[in-house]
């Protein structure tokens, strides 16, 4: 079972992956959660480079295709070898997040991005993707305050830094790729409570919970 987690800055998303790796680790269901980019050792370089403010110079074909490339090696090297082996696969981010940010919100052609995904994906796909949806402003203060409370992080990554409208574009690609993906994907309410949100995510997944794939 392949399973993306997708939506705007602060929306929750690594938080819910969280929880819902203890709720698999409880059912005893073998699973293997990843991230994009950065899944891979070479992702983790690839993920420097994308997320660095430094790079601020960046163009938004380099960044296109840098992604493609992360996701081309997550792929091959983490996302097929765990589905082979039948464990659930738990993605935070997918190419879902290419046609958002990049297609929708850089403004890059959208039939391109959906080749270059399908030739990234190797046309593998999730079977769920669950759309952590939030009012723009709501995202932002959130990744903002995390900043804030982190010793470690300190400043808002190079799309965090990104103007409210770029953003606004990000949620409503992501809104019309739901739109157009009805039977993959599930829109949440992200403004809800933390533990509440994780129920209704657990409701969505239980009917797959005896699933082979």
């Amino acid at each position: 079972m392949f399973v993306s987690f997708e939506g705007i800055e602060g929306c929750g998303k690594t938080t819910q992956v969280e929880l819902l790796t203890t709720f698999l680790s409880q059912r005893g269901i073998p699973h293997l959660i990843t991230r994009e980019p950065g899944g891979t050792r070479l992702g983790k370089l690839i993920r420097k480079m994308l997320l660095d403010p430094a790079h601020s110079e960046m163009e938004p074909l380099t960044e296109l295709f840098l992604y493609a490339a992360d996701r081309a090696q997550h792929i091959a090297q983490v996302i097929r070898p765990a589905l082979e082996t039948r464990q659930w696969l738990i993605c935070d981010r997918f190419a879902d997040a290419t046609t958002a940010y990049q297609g929708y919100g850089r403004g890059q052609d959208l039939a391109f991005i959906q080749q270059l995904n399908q030739w990234a994906t190797q046309g593998l796909w999730p079977h769920l993707s669950l759309l952590l949806d939030c009012p723009v402003e709501v995202g932002l203060d959130r990744a903002r305050r995390r900043i804030e409370d982190s010793a470690l992080e300190g400043r808002e990554d190079r799309f965090e830094q990104q103007a409210l409208a770029f953003h606004q574009k990000v949620r409503t690609g992501y809104l019309e790729l739901a739109a157009q993906n009805p039977a993959r994907f599930r829109i949440l309410d992200a403004t809800m409570e933390l533990e509440r949100l994780h129920e209704e995510i657990a409701t969505i997944l239980e009917p797959y919970l005896n699933q082979k794939n």
